[in-house]
């Protein structure tokens, strides 16, 4: 017998190509099951949608192709799975093959069915030791000790309280603690209570997905909860999951998952699509993080997603037959540990937690609204102050100062008593700009119309944005003047100028001052972060100099003072969400000094500005987030931007300006008789603010809505339009196109 299923495979959303290929079968194939099919004169990865035992309309067995192999060593990815992907590439508007590759490992496309099975042969052997190991060491009743051991403290008031409403709550959760709080105590102790939940016989085990915003953030959290978990669950329990992983390392991981071995996965936003079959708990860390949102492919905001399939998976779990609830535990919980084996069940659910100092304005309307459950953690963690805001006026230092005397001075003070300080500059390389006074030349990018960024380690002019890279000249190519200076400032040179500031400055064993330096260009070789890292915790470094990926997440116990230097660029930004990510960035750098509460009295907060009276910095001072957030929210819906109105950019990539903007305008204009085109507006083309990028021009167009529905179902209907308008004779030259929902920067 002949069977037909329906396969979907790598297709960007712009080819033409319908959601799902036709292809025949001699055995009935499970919605899910991974299979290789041929694609022209190739053969790829696909994943059967659907099958059926009649052909499709049209089509005789002649005109469709047979599945080339089964990957039959694999369970089938589950119909939550599918339900995420689908909703995913229907709300982005890409199509649903190219999503559903996007989200398995590379290498998986690439090995045949005998490979797999090679593969999952070596992994079953690896992993009965270390299962038998972990068994036989952990019993009931040595357990709870041990768990206890690890601990490191007593829950604190809040946390309890959080604990308890958590596993109560039958909505999303945002927690919304301050820096320093403890909420990754409670993601470790709710992780814990979900992963004693008992399942029914045949079932997966219950799984955990912690995601965080940035791969440096993943070092000191898998630390934490290696420590905690794989004593009680094994050494396979706890993978992670990101881009910095090899393609090996990414397959293992998503197999563990996949398979049910690894009971909790660590990761970035590409982690909310791991196949968990398992899941009752997804935490999303530092939510308001703007990392969350990919900028390419398909452009979706892993937060929202996490809500959604948290969501999906609820809605399968009130259907089983058997209701999954708390207890009997394997292993007895230890003290305060919150949620004890004897509590009333509460109707089970895929819980999601949305965690930050600084929520986003859209999870803090949601909670406002009482579409999410908002728990607070206001207090510090041993009962430690929130640093001091010294609000330095940069109007009174020295001409040209980059560093006020009196911070410096500041910071000399901490390092003598072996504190540690942190300088913050969210600029990478020595200067932005190499310039000649003399003819006005600058080092304009030949590619894009951007600057080359000087950087003085290796003498190179590199470009941010294609990576063109030059060494430095000797005297400028215009006017051959040989006096060519930098122009502005860098992590770099605030490094350099550190370390020759503080050069007479000793700390207590008499030792010179030590001043490093965390970005993303020191951080380049593989385990040169985890080595910076480990400095930093260990205090041989003295002052750390980093762009905003130090400002967030890490818990340095020694930090006494935090700087930040140049926090003026985004006060008058035209980006109507600039005032939320500097005031989220300040709140955030702020929180990594003083989190030892036996030197948080002493801990501050230095800014450098030319601002001084600005009401962000009022605000900041009182560490008052809900003060903030609420004017900025009656702000926005003044104005009715998110979360009071919804947005989408069409974005255009072309060979000239004028082709992008012709097809922008021209989509615009072929809407007219859409539906629901009168709950639309559509704005004029506009160049990006930087509109050129690897000799590739870029244009955008702006699409608002009133409702989120009015704008999904405007989208949905221009699909064919856009596909219709790249043929234009005045788009000629058009590369590619894409729309990017719900759009983070404008």
């Amino acid at each position: 017998m002949t069977f037909w299923p329906n396969v979907v495979v790598a297709t960007p959303a712009h080819s033409g190509v319908g959601a799902s290929l036709s292809y025949r079968s001699e055995l009935p194939l499970a919605p899910g099951t991974l299979v290789r099919v041929p694609l022209g004169r190739r053969e790829v990865l696909g994943v059967v949608w659907a099958c059926a035992t009649e052909p499709p309309e049209g089509l005789t067995e002649a005109q469709t192709k047979a599945v080339a192999s089964v990957l039959d060593g694999l369970p089938p990815l589950n119909p939550r799975w599918r339900q995420l992907v689908k909703f995913a590439a229907q709300y982005y508007q890409r199509s649903l093959g190219e999503v559903a590759m996007a989200a398995l490992p590379p290498q998986l496309r690439e090995l045949s069915n005998e490979q797999l099975a090679r593969r999952l042969k070596r992994r079953a052997k690896a992993s009965r030791p270390a299962a038998s190991e972990a068994s036989a060491s952990v019993t009931p009743e040595d357990a709870a000790p041990a768990s206890s051991a690890t601990h490191g403290h007593d829950l604190s008031d809040e946390q309890r309280e959080a604990l308890t409403a958590l596993h109560s709550a039958q909505a999303p959760v945002l927690l919304y603690g301050a820096t320093g709080s403890g909420k990754t105590e409670v993601y470790l102790r709710a992780t814990r209570q979900v992963l004693d939940i008992a399942t029914p016989e045949g079932d997966c085990p219950t799984q955990v997905l912690v995601m965080v915003p940035e791969i440096n953030l993943t070092p000191q959290l898998e630390a934490r909860f290696r420590e905690r978990f794989e004593p009680l669950y094994g050494t396979d329990a706890v993978v992670c999951l990101h881009s910095g992983m090899t393609p090996p390392q990414r397959m293992s991981s998503w197999l563990a998952a996949h398979t049910g071995t690894a009971r909790i996965v660590l990761g970035t936003r590409m982690a909310v699509f791991a196949s968990l079959p398992g899941l009752r708990l997804i935490v999303v860390d530092e939510e308001h993080d703007p990392s969350y949102k990919s900028q390419e492919g398909a452009r979706y905001s892993a937060r929202d997603l996490a809500v959604y399939r948290a969501k999906v998976e609820t809605e399968a779990l009130a259907s089983h037959a058997v209701p999954l609830q708390t207890g009997p535990h394997p292993r007895p919980l230890p003290e305060g540990e919150g949620v004890k084996p004897t509590d009333a069940p509460t109707p089970p659910r895929c819980q999601v937690v949305l965690g930050s100092a600084t929520p986003s304005l859209e999870s803090w309307h949601a909670a406002d609204q009482g579409r999410y459950v908002r728990l607070s953690m206001p207090g510090r963690i041993g009962g430690g102050a929130l640093p001091r805001l010294r609000l330095v006026d940069m109007n009174h230092q020295p001409k040209g100062a980059v560093l006020a005397p009196p911070l410096v001075t500041a910071m000399a003070g901490r390092i003598a008593r072996g504190e540690q300080c942190m300088v913050l500059l969210n600029r990478r390389g020595y200067a932005p700009v190499l310039a000649c006074h003399d003819c006005g030349w600058k080092s304009a990018c030949a590619h894009c119309s951007a600057y080359r960024v000087f950087h003085k380690l290796d003498r190179t002019l590199r470009c941010h944005h294609c990576g063109f890279t030059e060494r430095v000249p000797r005297a400028c190519p215009d006017c051959g003047n040989l006096d060519i200076a930098p122009v502005g400032r860098g992590t770099e040179q605030i490094e350099e100028q550190l370390s020759a500031l503080l050069a007479d400055v000793q700390r207590p064993d008499g030792g010179p001052a030590r001043v490093a330096r965390m970005d993303a260009d020191s951080t380049r070789l593989k385990g040169s972060l985890e080595v910076q890292l480990a400095t930093m915790h260990s205090g041989e470094v003295d002052v750390l100099v980093g762009t905003q990926m130090i400002a967030k997440g890490h818990d340095f116990r020694r930090i006494t003072l935090v700087a930040s230097v140049n926090a003026d660029s985004a006060l008058f930004a035209s980006d109507y969400r600039a005032p939320e990510r500097l005031f989220a960035l300040l709140m955030q750098a702020a929180g990594r000094a003083g989190r030892d509460a036996a030197q948080s009295e002493a801990s501050e907060m230095w800014v450098q500005t030319w601002y001084p009276q600005h009401p962000l910095f009022a605000t900041l001072k009182q560490h008052d987030y809900p003060a903030f957030a609420a004017e900025q929210l009656i702000e926005r819906q003044q104005a009715g931007m998110p979360p009071y109105g919804f947005q989408a950019l069409l974005r255009a990539d072309a060979r000239t300006q004028a082709a992008a903007q012709a097809f922008l305008n021209g989509a615009a204009q072929h809407s007219l008789g859409l539906p629901h085109r009168d709950e639309i507006t559509l704005y004029p083309a506009v160049p990006l603010t930087i509109q050129r990028v690897a000799n590739v021009e870029r244009a955008q167009l702006l699409v608002e809505a009133a409702s989120r529905g009015a704008l999904q179902r405007f989208l949905s209907a221009w699909q064919p339009v856009l596909l219709d308008c790249r043929s234009l004779p005045e788009a000629r030259g058009l590369i590619r196109f894409a729309v990017d929902v719900d759009p983070l920067a404008i």
